[in-house]
């Protein structure tokens, strides 16, 4: 909790000190780890659907295996 002293009883340099202070707290952006807003806002798969896609890839491929099998058969 702040406690904010106005009037003749604050100095100049404890003002200074006070606005010092209070802007180190503000985060500084760095750009070697800036990103862009559609970087940012990307949405990350989850295991479960990287899991799902391979899956999915993976059938697809046997598939078409086995169709291809059935053709040599016949």
């Amino acid at each position: 909790m702040k406690i904010l002293a106005m009037g003749p009883s604050m100095t100049p340099e404890y003002r200074q000190w006070r606005d010092q202070k209070t802007n180190d707290n503000v985060p500084k952006s760095n750009p070697e780890t800036a990103r862009s807003l559609e970087e940012h806002l990307q949405v990350i798969p989850s295991e479960l659907e990287i899991i799902k896609q391979y899956f999915e890839k993976r059938n697809l491929e046997l598939g078409r295996k086995i169709e291809q099998l059935e053709e040599e058969k016949i």
